[in-house]
């Protein structure tokens, strides 16, 4: 009796099936892409503005020890305020600088001792330079604030923060952008994911032109960064509250 060989044939993918799948993981993949990012985005200025709003409460928490504002650091100044008479308010860079993070012990900082913001990038501090009354330098200075009277300080312009820099000269915010503030004592702000690169969007570029004027609003395709500001009010009554004012 003569058997017959029995033919199993075995049927894998073809290329044109792989090519079909694969095209498929591509197209999921692609759709999932931006939205991660999308989220990690979200998360990197969610966690910025909460180190904003804690710097702002460092600040206070040190003028409340200090009778003072802290200087801003510098590159140079290993995250420790800046100066350039030690002990006097005389900040080396008053609109320019960075958080002292050192000085205030905030974490965490790069090799340079300046503060990161959610993007590793170093966040800037600037401090009006205003002198008050008999008081020069008055917010930095020692007991500065104190010299020159609080009737004195609530009737003096400070730091200006504007919703655009469309008409804003180096001391006004000009007759097109909203005047946010023009009595804050010191602004904190972050200047985004591009903040390691230079900008071309001149709202950002007021914010790093080394004046007193600065730009705040809401998040756009060229302008990323984040603003928040010292209320002159807060400061004064924490401070008076803690004996450092009358």
């Amino acid at each position: 009796m003569k058997h017959s060989n029995s033919i199993i044939q075995q049927k894998g993918f073809s290329l044109i099936e792989m090519a079909i799948v694969l095209f498929i993981v591509a197209l999921l993949l692609g759709g999932l892409i931006p939205t991660v990012s999308s989220q990690m985005e979200q998360q990197h200025r969610s966690e910025t503005r909460k180190q904003l709003d804690q710097i702002q409460q460092a600040l206070i928490g040190f003028s409340v020890m200090n009778g003072r504002l802290p200087c801003p650091a510098t590159l140079a100044s290993s995250g420790v305020e800046s100066t350039i008479t030690p002990g006097a308010g005389d900040c080396t860079d008053f609109f320019s600088g960075y958080v002292p993070a050192v000085t205030l012990g905030l974490t965490p900082v790069n090799d340079k001792g300046l503060l990161l913001d959610g993007w590793n990038n170093p966040v800037r501090y600037a401090v009006t330079n205003k002198d008050i009354a008999l008081a020069t330098d008055a917010f930095t200075s020692p007991n500065g604030m104190k010299t020159a009277s609080l009737a004195s300080i609530a009737s003096t312009s400070l730091l200006l923060v504007c919703s655009s820099s469309t008409g804003i000269t180096a001391t006004t915010c000009g007759g097109t952008a909203v005047k946010l503030t023009d009595t804050a004592p010191a602004v904190i702000y972050s200047l985004g994911k591009n903040g390691a690169t230079v900008s071309t969007d001149p709202d950002e570029l007021a914010n790093t032109n080394g004046d007193i004027v600065f730009v705040s609003h809401d998040q756009t395709s060229t302008f990323d960064d984040l603003v928040v500001w010292i209320s002159p009010n807060i400061l004064i009554n924490r401070m008076v509250a803690a004996g450092q004012l009358p």
